[in-house]
């Protein structure tokens, strides 16, 4: 048996860990090849059928000591491979974590990296993957638009609240009454609630932009890095393993301002894709890097939004700023130069009120999945 075919069953098993798996080619063997070291196989094959596990259960699994598991777990944490953080009774749960989405990628490309050799050919593998799986999109477009459809949404994204130039806060309309909010489950709608909810914030690099770096495609839109937030059981993983730093609420919220100065769209993460559960994460997503953004996702992705950018057009001068800033395409500005609106694009992100000179945009509650498809093929 040569090396690929030894390595095949380890990328099965990682692919039936969740996420988005991608489809197996030549280069996401190599790329695994790359993160699970030869010694490591066995390990990470006792995983396979059944991805969480306690300290009794892999004992059994792995065959290996309870001192041997923490060593290989040690190692395998600070690569983004194995979660190791107690549940919610208080018992440590050991999790084999997705390449993607959450896992290895993310949590790889979350803490800061020196630009090595190694460094940069692990950046390269994944920028092919990634075009190659681009391209099997393509020749499937119809069946993945279709497919996208029926996702669940996979963040929420939460509204900027203040208007830049007046220091205003942003008309935020609430719609629905007494009644039908009681049967509806509104999660925070601000970035500073959140953050004040949490006394276990983290913060890491946006491993979009971060990747970017990596491979010599930096940001266009900001220089700002450390955009990734993680709370609670989530902060304290991703600090312990050396992915993220803890600030403090008033460090999250002076990081979260910037974000907001440059434009950046705030996205929330909850558990099991329920945004009735609390936050896991938010990250301050670019329009250029972010593998979530109109023209940028590789195969489709679904987002919760709770509103939608309404403007006034007495208070409009038609300068161009909402469609400039939007970073959904949602907003364009008409050969009258007067602003016009895709509703299915526009995810309620409140950067145009944000940044209009006459705080002429307010939001409006509707709350809906908006799906972004990949790019039609030319």
């Amino acid at each position: 048996m040569d090396l690929n075919e030894k390595y095949m069953p380890v990328v099965e098993t990682i692919q039936k860990a969740g996420g988005t798996p991608p489809p197996t080619t030549p280069t996401l063997v190599e790329l695994i090849k790359e993160v699970i070291k030869e010694d490591e196989i066995d390990f990470i094959l006792a995983f396979n059928e059944q991805k969480s596990q306690t300290m009794e259960q892999l004992k059994a699994s792995t065959g290996l000591s309870e001192d041997e598991i923490n060593a290989k777990v040690e190692v395998l944490a600070k690569r983004g491979v194995i979660f190791n953080q107690p549940n919610s009774k208080g018992m440590m749960v050991f999790r084999l974590l997705p390449l993607f989405n959450v896992g290895i990628f993310e949590y790889m490309f979350m803490k800061k990296l020196e630009i090595t050799p190694e460094t940069q050919r692990i950046a390269a593998l994944f920028t092919k993957m990634f075009d190659e799986h681009r391209g099997l999109v393509k020749e499937h477009y119809e069946d993945v638009v279709k497919m996208v459809k029926n996702i669940p949404p996979i963040d929420r994204t939460v509204p900027y609240t203040t208007n830049q130039d007046s220091g205003q806060t942003i008309s935020i309309e609430i719609n629905q009454s007494l009644g039908e909010m009681e049967e509806v489950h509104m999660p925070f709608q601000d970035v500073k609630d959140i953050v004040a909810k949490f006394d276990d914030i983290a913060v890491g690099h946006c491993f979009c932009r971060h990747h970017k770096d990596v491979v010599g495609d930096p940001c266009k839109q900001t220089d700002s890095r450390e955009n990734c937030f993680t709370f609670g059981k989530s902060a304290r993983y991703t600090s312990a393993q050396g992915f993220s730093r803890m600030v403090t609420k008033e460090e999250a919220l002076a990081i979260l301002t910037k974000a907001e100065d440059d434009g950046l769209i705030h996205k929330a993460y909850h558990p099991g894709f329920n945004s009735t559960r609390d936050e896991t994460s938010i990250c301050s997503c670019c329009s250029c890097c972010c593998g979530n953004a109109h023209g940028m996702t590789i195969a489709g992705t679904a987002n919760e939004a709770w509103f939608m950018a309404v403007v006034d057009t007495e208070k409009c001068v038609s300068c161009g700023t909402c469609a400039e800033k939007c970073g959904t395409q949602a907003m364009t500005q008409g050969e009258d130069g007067s602003p016009s609106l895709n509703k299915d694009l526009c995810i309620g992100c409140g950067v145009c009120a944000h940044f209009c000179p006459e705080n002429a945009i307010s939001l409006v509650q509707n709350r809906r999945i908006v799906y972004t498809t990949p790019p039609r093929p030319e």
